[in-house]
């Protein structure tokens, strides 16, 4: 198990990024913000750099969405390819995790608390990040 540190997660969206952070602790993850794609990777890629510094975030967890089954599909390797450039782009560690459904517990968290449709899209996104690290947490950070 490695020491806790301060990370933040993303959930790469193709119209936003949703972000995470976890407290200083390294054990509890809250909603941070949500990154409106620009329509260029690099400037996005930039906003994301600027938060993990802002933030004093040492990894950057992205949410990797595997198949049902867990394998490799094509929303995958689209987000992978997004990692790579990340991992050119940020001055920390990038490391991936199992995302399978974290958009949907989100929606689903929502939906309960009764907020409405347009307010969900508004904060679906960095609740599903919440939902990545919260999980990446929860398994001891795991890195590498």
């Amino acid at each position: 198990m490695n020491p806790p540190v301060r990370a933040i997660a993303l959930d790469l969206g193709s119209r936003r990024i949703g972000v995470a952070l976890s407290d200083s602790g390294g054990t509890v993850a809250t909603p941070y913000e949500t990154v409106q794609r620009s329509g260029d990777r690099a400037r996005d890629h930039r906003r994301v750099a600027a938060l993990a510094e802002e933030t004093g975030a040492e990894v950057v967890v992205v949410g990797l969405p595997l198949s049902l089954d867990g394998k490799v599909g094509p929303a995958a390797r689209a987000i992978l390819d997004e990692v790579g450039e990340l991992r050119v782009a940020l001055a920390v560690e990038v490391v991936t995790w199992d995302e399978r459904l974290s958009t949907v517990e989100a929606e689903r968290s929502l939906r309960a608390m009764k907020v409405r449709k347009g307010d969900r899209r508004r904060v679906v996104d960095r609740l599903a990040a919440t939902v990545i690290l919260q999980s990446w947490l929860d398994a001891g950070q795991p890195r590498g």
